[in-house]
């Protein structure tokens, strides 16, 4: 059975759609047909759309639909790195150069490499959670010369080493999050505060990201001397989030300059909330993603 999409005239003459007329989805330009399906998630756009006709199987096989990977809340429900990577790698393939964004959850060091060498342009990584090392940042990390967003939240094989490497190369960046699960809390003779003072990633923002204009780092070790950098040499912040940041202490000289960022969270602000894919674990594959027979060329 033939199917139909009725697609504006354009031309002039008011009400009742005079000027309207019938094609079939075939005839329709892939690049047109693909702006109906973009702002659908991934994994619903390689589950069900490709099995509905030909015509659409076709669009999903080609780079139209994956400027932009969505895969946020599936990696979540999924929880399963191995397979994660699996559709990563696939999705990036069929984007044939023209990713723009990529989200996942718990990508590993073979995922990351993989997008380090499928990609030239890509503006906006977030990989939260993810197991990736100093050792493959710092040894790819030129391939992200453009990016502008970038998400390392709970990326706990990344240290100071990493966010260096990718303070030096990657120059356009205007948005880091990276926000940390919260610290053990020890006490002190002093106060009763605070975690160990690690100041390195602190510093390593400051001395390499200095266009930064919005900076998320809650539960960061660092102390207000770290603070005091970043805002020191981060002249263009305009939206600071440093909640759980128990060794910063809020003196007048820190508390002045935070005053002057449009948007500022301090660190005694008690409602940052902690999400983990831990508790939203399924039995979904890859299989399930629709992409193991999707395309036989893939």
């Amino acid at each position: 059975m033939e199917k139909w999409v009725a697609v504006s005239g354009g031309g002039g003459g008011g009400g009742g759609g005079g000027g309207g007329r019938w094609s079939r989805w075939e005839d329709m330009n892939p690049e047109v047909l693909a702006l109906v399906f973009v702002g659908m998630p991934a994994d619903v756009l390689a589950r069900t759309v490709p099995f509905v006709c030909r015509s659409w199987r076709e669009v999903m096989a080609g780079p139209y639909c994956w400027s932009e990977i969505d895969l946020d809340q599936w990696c979540r429900r999924i929880d399963r790195s191995d397979v994660i990577n699996f559709v990563v790698r696939r999705l990036v393939r069929r984007s044939r150069g023209t990713l723009r964004r990529l989200s996942a959850y718990r990508l590993s060091n073979s995922g990351f490499v993989y997008v380090a060498t499928s990609v030239r342009f890509l503006s906006v990584l977030q990989i939260p959670m993810s197991d990736v090392t100093d050792q493959i940042v710092e040894k790819h990390v030129e391939s992200f010369s453009t990016l502008t967003v970038l998400d390392i939240s709970y990326c706990l094989k990344i240290t100071s080493k990493g966010m260096e490497a990718l303070g030096k190369h990657c120059k356009a960046l205007v948005q880091l999050t990276r926000n940390m699960p919260p610290p053990e809390f020890e006490t002190t003779q002093d106060d009763g505060v605070a975690a160990k003072v690690d100041e390195e990633e602190a510093m390593a923002i400051a001395n390499n990201m200095a266009g930064l204009e919005h900076v998320e780092l809650a539960y960061g070790k660092f102390s207000h001397h770290g603070l005091a950098a970043i805002l020191t040499n981060c002249t263009a912040l305009k939206i600071l989030d440093v909640r759980g940041c128990w060794n910063v202490k809020m003196e007048d000289n820190i508390e002045a300059m935070c005053a002057k960022i449009q948007s500022f969270r301090d660190p005694w602000e008690d409602d940052y909330e902690f999400s983990s894919s831990e508790d939203e674990g399924d039995n979904s594959s890859a299989e399930d993603v629709g992409l193991v027979d999707c395309d036989a060329s893939d």
